[in-house]
């Protein structure tokens, strides 16, 4: 009886083996043949044509940013869905400003369904370039299932803009709310001991407070009314109504969907913010009838913007100007991307400096700041690139302050956007002191020390009176560093840059009106002028970049293997363009504590701004 029953077990047991080694077998197999597919398909996948008389269509996915870097693979885990893309801002504009003169193409289409986001002054700048082909006389036209305030800031610059009849139009103003966590962290009895100069530079305020402070109040009211005048002062014009117009419709949305019976759509077509309602069908038809069908299809003769890009013909020249582009957080030491890490710019710089075809460098800041020490290293190489002869223009971005601000001070010129986020001159330290938790937890800590301050720096210890003083006046000290910095650089007195220092935080536009920075434009401006300062008329341009592992390139072309097949791997998990609520907490706290984790400056001094682009 006991032999029957272990024989029956046996073969139990050998058939779910055998049933689970077929399964992993076949998985294999499907997985193999699916690579050797891609594969192929990489190779012998006819290149994209470009027919007369097409459209070209701007479809961004994901956020707009300086420069795309690979994201990393456990981000497909996190709530929400896969990650939502980046998109690199200079590869659209490339597109928009070569179709403007290209006969082929005769009309823009813009479709915002999965565009996440990109920073005002991004956005600001791609339509400009938008409204350079407007000029040119061909039509742009625009849709979208709805409109994010983001994604209507650059669909309303189109001559036509279409929404669905059940969508709606979200402009909601401009807003930042902080979390402040005093509250939690004295009812666990961590104290954050914090070392700053300057009432405005309030990074460390989340965790000294319970709410904002009055005078970061103040900055951030300033500052947001500054971005919003920017960005309804263009919805105005691009939709031919008056700024007051947008003002009302935004104060008056609850009062407008009254008038509408809660129609959303109808409440954005009352107020002229969109043109008609059509459906996906519908809009197909319009743009058949705009551009005609494309040759032995029924869909609309287009192309998009990354075949477009393939297409272009880039003539190379002897002389190169070189855009380094300084994007995210300034950490120490060296990294493949996606901070601004000192020792990696460092030799980027100077491998531009010593590379006798790159003529002059421009240097595009989207950084917040971050580590002081890896800003001066930044800034110092720019300086000796300029004593070497070759111009350096600081071109901001969306954001340029604190560290951001520090490291383009090593320029020729400072070129800012009106919607520029910079300033934020000031220096803080931080120090958690864990004493008081590990008391309640009944955990002792002690010991002996040869001099007052070894193991003064010991978070499970009271922060020493005399380790306090000294990082204070270590702080002081880099203060006055820092406007004496921006004295040198911007031919102002010490006193004059206190003034508008102290942390506080600008517009572009206010800042040029305060001589932090020379003058107004986007990237081509900045590039413009290196080339002017470098004496060029026929130069090509070139984007020095830190180099990507092997693993990194081999991921990266996984994720486009199935393209060809209209597959995209990279966002598999979900629909970008909609995280829930809860994915969106989680995904902030995420990156906050992975910011937090990225911070290595070895003297604990930061140059960095609670500030984001919106």
């Amino acid at each position: 009886m006991l032999r029957a029953l272990f024989r029956f077990l046996f073969t139990v047991l050998r058939t779910f083996v055998r049933l689970l080694d077929l399964l992993l077998r076949g998985a294999f197999y499907a997985l193999l043949i699916f690579a050797i597919g891609a594969v192929l398909a990489l190779f012998f996948h006819p290149g994209p044509a470009l027919a007369p008389g097409s459209a070209l269509v701007l479809r961004p996915v994901g956020t707009i940013v300086e420069q795309a870097v690979l994201e990393p693979p456990l981000a497909l885990l996190r709530a929400g869905g896969a990650p939502g893309g980046q998109v690199a801002l200079a590869d659209l504009l490339e597109a928009v400003r070569s179709a403007r003169d290209d006969e082929r193409i005769t009309t823009l289409v813009i479709e915002t369904d999965e565009l996440l986001g990109g920073g005002l002054s991004k956005l600001a700048e791609l339509r400009a370039a938008i409204a350079d082909f407007k000029a040119s006389g061909k039509p742009v036209l625009a849709r979208g299932e709805r409109f994010t305030q983001t994604q209507y800031y650059l669909a309303s610059v189109a001559d036509e803009v279409h929404l669905s009849a059940d969508g709606f139009v979200l402009l909601r103003g401009l807003a930042r709310y902080g979390t402040y966590f005093k509250g939690a962290l004295d009812t666990l009895g961590i104290k954050v001991h914090v070392f700053r100069v300057g009432e405005y530079k309030s990074f460390s305020e989340p965790f000294t407070r319970s709410d904002m402070s009055d005078e970061d109040r103040e900055s951030t009211r300033d500052l947001l009314g500054g971005l919003w005048q920017v960005m309804r002062d263009d919805i105005a014009a691009g939709r031919k109504l008056a700024p007051e117009a947008v003002d009302a419709h935004v104060h008056g949305l609850r009062a407008a969907l009254a008038a509408s019976g809660g129609d959303a759509a109808q409440a954005a077509l009352d107020a002229g913010l969109v043109d008609r309602f059509s459906t996906r069908d519908e809009w197909r038809a319009r743009l058949v009838e705009a551009v005609g069908t494309a040759p032995g299809g029924r869909e609309a003769r287009s192309i998009d913007a990354a075949d477009y890009l393939a297409l272009i013909d880039r003539k190379g020249a002897d002389a190169r100007v070189a855009v380094i582009v300084a994007q995210g957080t300034i950490v120490d030491g060296m990294e493949a991307g996606g901070v601004v890490a000192g020792d990696t710019f460092a030799r980027l710089i100077r491998d531009a400096r010593e590379d006798e075809r790159v003529k002059a460098v421009v240097l595009r800041i989207d950084s917040p700041g971050g580590s002081a020490w890896a800003s001066e290293l930044i800034r110092r190489e720019l300086e000796l690139t300029r004593r070497a002869g070759k111009p350096v223009i600081a071109s901001m971005s969306s954001v340029a302050a604190s560290g951001g601000y520090w490291i383009a001070t090593g320029a020729d010129e400072i070129w800012a956007a009106p919607a520029t986020v910079t300033g934020s001159i000031g220096i803080f330290g931080l120090f958690p002191e864990f004493s008081e938790p590990l008391r309640r937890l009944g955990i002792g800590v002690d010991g002996v020390a040869t001099a007052p301050l070894a193991g003064a720096l010991d978070p499970r210890r009271p922060l020493d009176p005399d380790a306090a003083a000294a990082m204070q006046l270590g702080i002081e000290h880099g203060y006055r560093r820092f406007l004496e910095t921006v004295a040198k650089a911007r031919d102002m007195g010490v006193a004059e840059v206190d003034e508008v220092a102290r942390g506080r935080v600008w517009t572009g536009a206010a800042a040029a009106e305060l001589g932090l920075v020379d003058h107004l434009g986007g990237l081509d401006a900045a590039v413009a002028a290196a080339a002017r300062r470098a004496g060029l008329e026929d130069y090509e341009l070139v984007w020095p970049a830190a180099g990507e592992s092997i693993e990194q390139r081999l991921l990266r072309r996984l994720m486009r293997a199935g393209e060809p097949f209209g597959i995209d791997l990279g966002r598999a998990g979900g629909h970008a363009a909609n995280p829930g609520a809860f994915a969106l907490l989680l995904g902030q706290m995420q990156a906050s504590a992975a910011e937090l984790a990225r911070w290595n400056d070895p003297q604990h001094l930061y140059l960095h701004c609670l500030c984001e682009a919106p």
